[in-house]
């Protein structure tokens, strides 16, 4: 089984806003693409958003000053060179969905904007890796001097077979709210001091199948994370059209995503297979029609994990 390390896991937890630059350099269209190179000479950047009168209506990139610089054009305006309506992220999304849009070519920036569609912030791949050494760093400091124990919990209870059952409720379309269970879950585990590496595991599995619910189901669905004390059992049902080819649907890259999904960046058809990767066993039962049942195994080896 490969790991999955603290890091892939955060790009699920963090929200673009907790990583994003701040403080953005912005142009306005009337400039010349001469004095665009000193702008970006002069801050050390390799991109800006252009605004017209406070409004997101480009964005350039020191890509298109060298082609402008070898087609003799130093002369033009930004407007005629930019990148019009460009694509921009939600400083609320998961940086998972920023790491999915730079996997396609051309992108080496992205505007980020509010739910008003104001710009806050720009977001790049160095940004991404900065943002996430910094929460490891953070996060080391903090287990230093802080480490909440609830290992016990199963040691406490006599029984024959002792379980902790947590049940969420997932809303269709509900894209606010997108995450929230995988995250509850996480947290829990991570009070009862399951190893981190499962942690992390759970993390990933529960996240991706929340938002094949969110995305697919008409009318929503549930999650149930079952804990023992050697195994964590995920149970999915929802109800939407169901898979007509289980098989293909697991193939990396196979998406049945729409259009408006894929417009959000949703829709990269690796949901079932990240799934698939961060469990021991899985069961995946989807009658065209009937809506979908998965249940997904992951077994504990307390002694020596981390």
């Amino acid at each position: 089984m490969p790991g999955i390390t603290r890091a892939q896991e955060l790009v699920y937890e963090l929200k673009i806003e907790d990583v994003m630059t701040r403080e953005v350099i912005t142009v306005p269209p009337q400039i010349s693409m001469t004095e665009l190179r000193e702008i970006l000479r002069e801050h050390r950047i390799s991109g800006v958003p252009v605004l017209e009168n406070g409004v997101l209506v480009g964005i350039i990139s020191i890509e298109d000053l060298i082609k402008a610089l070898a087609a003799g054009e130093m002369g033009a305006t930004v407007e005629k060179k930019m990148t019009r309506d460009p694509v921009f992220l939600y400083a609320d999304e998961p940086v998972v969905m920023a790491v999915n849009r730079f996997r396609r070519p051309g992108f080496g920036r992205f505007p980020v904007v509010d739910n008003g569609k104001n710009l806050i912030g720009i977001l790049t791949r160095g940004d991404i890796i900065e943002g996430l050494l910094k929460k490891l760093e953070v996060e080391y400091h903090e287990e230093e001097i802080r480490h909440y124990r609830a290992s016990h919990i199963f040691e406490d209870i006599v029984s024959d077979c002792t379980s902790l059952i947590l049940r969420y409720n997932i809303v269709a379309r509900d894209l606010e709210h997108a995450g929230e269970a995988s995250s509850n879950i996480k947290l829990v585990l991570t009070r009862l001091e399951i190893p981190r590496q499962h942690v992390r595991r759970v993390a990933i599995a529960t996240y991706e199948a929340e938002m094949n619910i969110v995305l697919h189901a008409d009318e929503g669905g549930e999650i149930v994370a079952e804990v023992q004390p050697r195994q964590i059992v995920i149970r999915v049902t929802d109800t939407g059209p169901g898979i007509a080819d289980i098989e293909q649907a697991m193939q990396p890259g196979f998406s049945t995503a729409s259009r408006w999904m894929r417009e959000l960046g949703f829709g990269a058809g690796m949901g079932l297979s990240n799934i698939q990767s961060c469990v021991d066993e899985m069961r995946l039962e989807s009658p065209p029609g009937t809506g979908t049942f998965l249940e997904a195994v992951i077994y504990l080896n307390r002694e020596g994990e981390k």
